[in-house]
């Protein structure tokens, strides 16, 4: 389809609208829209929890009156079914618009294509198609827990230049500076959930949690604890924030200590020396998560991406030096090979305070 300046401006400004959903939105997509008349905006708005109006909604109430015959310009197909809201594909056409152009299709089988056919069968003139690159990057979670049935999974780690995330002790804190430890309370806060695994717990006894001036959500904090060794005073079972330990059918036979502090306890099935992380990723998808951070030592972060399931790597790099017998960044198998090696490209690099920050996607992830 056809687009002009004209368009792409109001898009590109209904693109920056739906990142103010970016730390409140879920499990919802983060949508921004703007309604216009010509070059003349009429009214603007972008979804900002689960539960409350959709952009669609919040632009034609800040328009503040009749706005037929006008363009909405919305990053995401409109929905054109009853959930915690009704339809908005209805209420455009209520409205009297006379177009509606959108960056992407909704990929939620309850829409799908439902959304834009509604509003073509109103007269509406409908299309789409711009900047759709822009909006699905807003939303990769929700992208891929619709397509893929698992959240989007998000590897971060931090490491020094020789490659190695804490001193053979295990005192890891801290490698990276203040500027990259307040980076990644931003991550969180975009975040569904967080996981890692029962060795970082007992090391470090994170809390895990965002601490930014502000939030309003915590994401929900997940632990793989197959031997079910989390003490029951663990920093991670204070508030803020929900817990959710996942361990073998025996291990949650015996989480009586941990249900009274207010953990939820489930079983997963093994694979290998370890829980199946296939069906964490399942269960977590089941339970809204769109992007998943992944806090973790070298054990589940190798396992991660020896199994393909790492979709972002986020490196935090340290100008420091830890020596060889410090611990590695993932454990993963010996290569027989250099073509066996694991590639990534490098999607951003830039510096964060004192120290070096690489967005990585793996070349062998799935997609």
């Amino acid at each position: 389809m056809s687009f002009d300046a004209v368009d792409a401006r109001h898009m590109a400004r209904a693109l920056r609208l739906a990142e103010k959903g970016l730390a409140t939105a879920d499990p919802n997509p983060r949508v921004g829209c703007v309604i216009a008349d010509g070059e003349r905006v009429l009214g603007e708005g972008f979804h900002g929890r689960a539960g409350g109006p959709h952009a669609e909604i919040e632009a034609l109430r800040d328009a503040g009156g009749p706005v037929r015959g006008a363009t909405a310009y919305v990053t995401l197909e409109p929905c054109s079914h009853h959930g915690r809201t009704p339809p908005c594909a209805d209420a455009l056409v209520e409205a009297g618009l006379r177009r509606v152009v959108f960056a992407i299709g909704d990929p939620n089988p309850r829409v799908n294509g439902d959304g834009a056919s509604r509003l073509a069968a109103a007269g509406v003139v409908v299309e789409s198609g711009l900047m759709a690159a822009e909006a699905r990057a807003l939303n990769p979670g929700f992208f891929s827990r619709m397509q893929r049935g698992r959240p989007f999974v998000r590897l971060k780690l931090a490491a020094s230049l020789d490659g190695r995330t804490a001193p053979g002790s295990g005192a890891s804190r801290w490698i990276t500076g203040e500027a990259a430890r307040a980076d990644v309370q931003r991550l969180r806060a975009r975040s569904g959930a967080i996981l890692t695994g029962i060795a970082t717990v007992l090391a470090d006894d994170p809390r895990l949690d965002v601490r930014l001036p502000g939030a309003t959500r915590q994401p929900l904090r997940v632990i793989l604890d197959r031997r079910l060794a989390l003490p029951a005073t663990a920093r991670l079972l204070d508030p803020p924030g929900e817990l959710l330990v996942f361990t073998t059918a025996q291990g949650a036979s015996r989480a009586g200590a941990l249900a009274a502090r207010g953990a939820r306890v489930e079983a997963l099935p093994e694979a290998g020396r370890g829980l199946d992380l296939a069906a964490a990723l399942t269960r977590l998808a089941a339970l809204e998560v769109n992007e998943l951070m992944v806090e973790a030592g070298p054990t589940l972060a190798g396992a991660l991406l020896e199994a393909d399931l790492v979709d972002e790597f986020v490196l935090y790099l340290a100008p420091v030096l830890l020596g060889p017998d410090a611990r590695p960044l993932a454990l993963l198998p010996p290569l027989a090979d250099m073509r066996d090696r694991r590639g990534f490209d490098i999607v951003d690099s830039r510096r964060v305070g004192a120290d070096l920050r690489l967005t990585l996607a793996p070349r062998n992830a799935s997609s």
